[in-house]
């Protein structure tokens, strides 16, 4: 057990090193710096904006004129602190700036995560459940020519109907600007408001699979003998499907949950670029065009912790259904 706990902790660090390591290296290999990309429009043509001597001063100023291997010595000594230093283009701490938009962030994954597994779930059983029918039929090739349609274009078509010409979500944002709330319901409701669409593409966007995968594993569960026991002692077909086909299907959901909340954090990049959400997406998305290294560094690292926290509260869960796996 001291053996397997050591041997965890051990995965685990390492895991975090290759993180930090990515996190630090990766920007860096991007063509440019902060201060020469931000001298520069659209079309990549020199503005004259600061001059070489003070590109040079600010570089020296944020230790970027050092070679590679001391800045990544000084970034490692910063987060035993918990120091992830200062934004560049922000003008303030790179923590402060997450803290800032993260919520927007987690609100709309959780909403997705939670809509798509319930969803799919709900229509794999349905599915699973009328196998070979017409229904069933119907159902899986439109799950599967939906899946083909990326999240950014989901996203589109939906702000063209239900923004542009239907009217009924707002364009862009988060909440309504400038709005004075009768009270912290009305505030909620108006979140939520923004939130909706968004939501629904990233859970659209993930349901495919989730059915699918509910649906495949309840055909090959129905199989198994001790359904057709539970089915001789007569319990009832609404009892088999629940206590004993779906529980045992629901543990590779659980695991599919776990992984589809990081392909939800790399896609929420492009999603909340739709529809101008302002999520740690999009602040990701503006530090990669300024070339601002340290915000990249802590989002990139926040977005890399949450996977792994998942994946281990995914894990525990896997435990309780399943009490032949040891965690």
């Amino acid at each position: 057990m001291v053996k397997d706990r050591n041997s965890f902790i051990f995965r685990l660090l390492s895991t975090l090193f290759v993180i930090l390591a990515i996190n630090f290296f990766l920007p860096r290999m991007m063509p440019g710096d902060p201060f020469s990309t931000t001298s520069a429009d659209e079309v990549g043509e020199e503005i004259i904006v600061m001059t070489e001597e003070q590109r040079l001063y600010y570089m020296n100023y944020y230790g970027l004129d050092r070679p590679l291997y001391e800045q990544f010595l000084v970034y490692m000594k910063n987060l035993m602190t918990g120091d992830l230093g200062r934004s560049i283009y922000y003008k303030m701490p790179v923590s402060d700036v997450i803290m800032l938009h993260l919520p927007w962030t987690v609100l709309i994954v959780v909403g997705a995560t939670v809509i798509s597994t319930i969803s799919g779930v709900v229509l794999g059983t349905l599915s699973a459940k009328n196998r070979k029918k017409g229904s069933d039929r119907i159902m899986m090739t439109g799950m599967i020519a939906f899946a083909e349609i990326p999240s950014f274009l989901l996203g589109l078509i939906l702000l063209l109907v239900f923004s542009v010409y239907l009217r009924l979500f707002p364009l862009a944002g988060a909440v309504t600007p400038f709005a004075d709330y009768n009270g912290p319901a009305e505030q909620a409701w108006d979140i939520l408001y923004h939130a909706f669409l968004p939501v629904a593409t990233l859970s659209l966007s993930q349901l495919t699979g989730v059915y699918l995968l509910t649906r495949n594993t309840l055909i090959t569960v129905t199989t198994k003998d001790y359904i057709r026991t539970a089915r001789a002692k007569g319990l009832g077909e609404k009892t088999v499907w629940i206590r004993h086909a779906l529980r045992n299907a629901l543990l590779p959901v659980v695991t599919r949950t776990g992984f589809m909340i990081g392909i939800m954090m790399g896609g929420v990049v492009l999603v909340e670029s739709v529809f101008s959400y302002p999520g740690i997406g999009m602040t990701l998305r503006s530090a990669v065009v300024g070339r601002d290294y340290p915000l990249i560094q802590g989002i990139l690292l926040v977005i890399a912790v949450s996977i792994l926290i998942c994946n281990m509260l995914v894990d525990k869960i896997y435990g309780k259904l399943d009490p032949r796996v040891v965690i």
